[in-house]
């Protein structure tokens, strides 16, 4: 695009509103206006300047101000609704079909809507990390359609300027002073004393401090960039672990999220406070009952041997053993395992007796491991038992058959099939806690003998590489919230006219209050001609003749 000419004969980029080299208007709009818009120096936007291609359009669309509020509000907004619910990692389910159960059980309908809107896990939903992306790239265009042109005005920004710069300025004067070259010298004597980088030229002066504050918001752009990316870098592999593990006594499991290491699972221990040990919990006990005072778990931690195949447990390398207690975690390869919750008494197997109704004659005893259920138990006499079916949380009928609202067993329920040789053919029995059916009436039971139980602890695994990329975020955005909040960029014109006249022009981007009394001083030290705060005054610049010239 064509470049526009100014009528001091400095060229200016295609968009220019206020001349780079004298500060004349350049627009229609400029010269209209009763002050000008300091905001951005009068300097050229991209997004004010090019609008032709798909580029442009895109980049017109992120850099809108109202585009980025937007991109907030939808981010606040998803990120309250992923509150409403537990989130997946919350719930104590592992397939895809108990989670919706979870969600449909405790919430009904809107619980069922609010999983197949995929809210139940919200923040590693696409659509959530797209908002994440659209974010950081308006908060990226927007600043850098800002910033750039506003540093090069700044930074060729002229000591001396038009009248017309001058006189649409927020505080302005103009008069007769005694001697305008000895005002002048006591005026920038005095702005140095109040810390004004202060610049001469043929009868102009430019005072000037405060200049770092207009890269505050930038600053903190670039902090919330970075805590953006550091956000996205959590849905890479290896960057950020936070899983459930629960592992029961005895048991070994590999550790999610930190391939090629396994934990076991030696014992679990909990200790309580009693009334004798500790009379300060003595009524608390009395009130609440149970008062836990510690909790742990014995661990091993193991890991696949250098050129071995992952998964062959009997030839994992031991590492180490640790006791997990809270706030005292495992740590192995960058890795944290945290003790932070754990379940008693859960069913490990249950032991039934095969006997005749008629005459209480046994069969024998057999064990049914209830996380690993055999199909078969042979007994004497060349009886046995075949397990048809198992429910490991049983939780009545549906449609005539039973069913299990979770894989833990809690309710364990069975179908046995038993066959002895009386009866080679076998008989049906439907046997629950405290509950069986016999779809005929049947010669033999299996009768409940023992139960057998174990605790189970569970961890929390955890691994952030992007912690201190957050906390490096985040401490450049306050950086640039009190850059921007607690300075002002402060700029004092003054420049001679005919004879003795003085023109005197300021502007700061914000605490006017504490800018006039500076300059009150000035004016009072130099003998300056008096201005005014046009904005507070509702001055009518259509009152001044020539200001357009």
């Amino acid at each position: 695009m064509s470049k526009i000419k100014c009528l001091c004969g400095h060229e200016n980029p295609f968009g220019t509103v206020l001349c780079e080299q004298c500060g004349r208007p350049q627009t229609e709009e400029a010269k209209k206006s009763d002050l000008f818009d300091m905001r951005y120096e009068g300097s050229a936007r991209r997004s004010q300047t090019y609008k032709r291609s798909i580029i442009d359009k895109v980049w017109n669309f992120f850099s809108s101000v109202k585009v980025g509020i937007s991109i907030i509000v939808a981010v606040l907004a998803t990120s309250a609704i992923g509150t409403l619910f537990p989130q997946k990692f919350f719930v104590p389910a592992v397939t895809e079909a108990d989670i919706l159960a979870y969600y449909e059980k405790h919430y009904g309908f809107i619980g069922t809507l609010y999983y197949k809107l995929g809210f139940y896990d919200m923040y590693n939903s696409w659509w959530f990390i797209t908002l994440i992306g659209m974010l950081g790239t308006s908060i990226i265009i927007a600043s850098i359609d800002r910033v750039v042109p506003l540093y090069k005005s700044l930074k060729k920004q002229r000591t001396k300027r038009h009248s017309s710069f001058l006189k649409k300025q927020r505080i302005f004067g103009e008069g007769q002073v005694k001697d305008a070259d000895s005002s002048l010298v006591q005026a920038a004597e005095k702005l140095k004393e109040l810390r004004y980088h202060v610049k001469t030229e043929e009868g102009a002066l430019l005072a000037e401090k405060g200049r770092f504050s207009r890269w505050g918001p930038y600053v903190n752009h670039t902090g919330l960039i970075i805590f953006l990316f550091g956000v996205l870098l959590r849905g890479l592999p290896g960057f950020y672990v936070d899983e459930a593990l629960w592992l029961r006594e005895g048991e070994t499991r590999a550790i999610p999220g930190a391939p090629g290491y396994y934990l076991k699972n030696n014992q679990f221990h909990i200790e309580t406070y009693s009334k004798e040990e500790d009379a300060v919990f003595g009524q608390a006990i009395d009130r609440v009952g149970t008062i836990v005072k510690n909790y742990q778990s014995d661990v091993t931690l193991y890991k696949d041997p250098e050129g071995g195949l992952p998964g062959q447990s009997e030839q994992m390398e031991f590492v180490k053993d640790y006791s997990i207690i809270v706030n005292d975690p495992l740590n192995f390869d960058g890795f944290n395992v945290f003790q932070m919750d754990y379940r008693l008494d859960e069913l490990k197997s249950m032991t039934f007796q095969l006997t005749e109704k008629s005459t209480d004659k046994s069969f024998g005893n057999f064990t049914v491991d209830l996380l690993n259920p055999k199909r078969l138990y042979e007994l004497n006499e060349g009886a046995y038992v075949e397990l048809k079916d198992y429910y490991p949380d049983y939780d009545g009928f549906e449609n005539g058959e039973p069913k299990s609202k979770s894989p833990i067993p809690n309710n364990p329920a069975f179908f046995f099939k038993m066959v002895t040789p009386a009866k080679p053919d076998g008989e049906m029995s439907f046997v629950a806690i405290r509950q069986t059916f016999e779809p005929e009436v049947n010669d033999y039971k299996a009768t409940f003998v023992s139960a057998e139980t174990r605790n189970i602890t569970g961890l929390v695994v955890r691994k952030d590489k992007t912690l201190y990329i957050l906390l490096l975020g985040g401490i450049i955005f306050m950086i640039g919230v009190a850059q921007g909040s607690y300075w002002n960029h402060r700029r004092i014109w003054i420049q001679k006219g005919e004879g003795n006249e003085l023109f005197l022009a300021g502007h700061t981007n914000k605490n006017w209050f504490g800018f006039k009394k500076e300059l009150d001083k000035v004016k009072v030290y130099a003998n300056l001609p008096l201005c005014e705060d046009r904005q507070d005054n509702d001055f009518d610049m259509n009152k001044r003749k020539g200001a357009n010239k």
